[in-house]
């Protein structure tokens, strides 16, 4: 397993990710994050970065993974990640929270929709400000956090990610409702998926 991040623990994170504690404020957050896990789960091989995940280091780091769960809070992030899995041919799971709602969905590159397929491309400075802005609560977090790690295991066991190509949207607004919505390809993309879906249905 491998932890990439390059801000230290603050005590605004301890509300909503629940890995660190009040003396792991100021540390980094991966080094937090790696004891922890490593003290819970002693056979587990964790690598950390203390960095960024950006066009210095994107596809090294999809290359050399089977999967990958998408953890970032920052929309340019969100699309750098999708490249480069899309690149790699490496599947991952996107997950977004905002206030009380939040989403995630697998990718398959080039069997199923990727990021692109449904936002060609990010959204501009003013519109992510505004998303910060609203914040986001904890136990939403949790929620789609759950789930993207249920499509990882998945992926470990040999079987079919049940989100992929499926957008999981979650409202926590009222009673916490919890809808899937089938995603398709799109056209032109090229992540390849859309192809691949005109292929399979063509008469051989």
């Amino acid at each position: 397993m491998t932890l990439i991040d390059p801000d230290p623990v603050e005590l605004s994170n301890l509300a909503r990710q629940v890995i660190y504690r009040i003396d792991d404020i100021g540390l980094p957050k991966v080094d937090a994050a790696a004891r922890r896990l490593a003290a819970r789960f002693p056979g587990t091989e964790i690598e950390s970065h203390i960095a960024a995940f950006d066009a210095s280091n994107c596809a090294i780091l999809t290359k050399s993974h089977d999967f990958i769960i998408d953890a970032t809070d920052n929309p340019t992030a969100k699309f750098l990640l999708n490249d480069a899995c899309v690149a790699a041919g490496r599947p991952f799971v996107y997950g977004g929270v905002l206030a009380m709602s939040g989403q995630a969905m697998t990718v398959i590159p080039g069997a199923s929709a990727c990021i692109r397929c449904l936002f060609e491309s990010p959204p501009d400075d003013a519109d992510a400000q505004s998303c910060r802005e609203a914040g986001i609560v904890g136990p939403i977090a949790g929620a789609i956090g759950v789930a993207q790690a249920e499509e990882a295991i998945r992926v470990i066991r040999g079987d079919m990610p049940a989100l992929a190509g499926r957008m999981l949207a979650y409202d926590g607004s009222g009673s916490a409702r919890v809808r899937i919505t089938p995603i398709a390809a799109r056209p032109g993309c090229r992540c390849g998926a859309a192809q691949r879906e005109r292929n399979a249905a063509s008469p051989a």
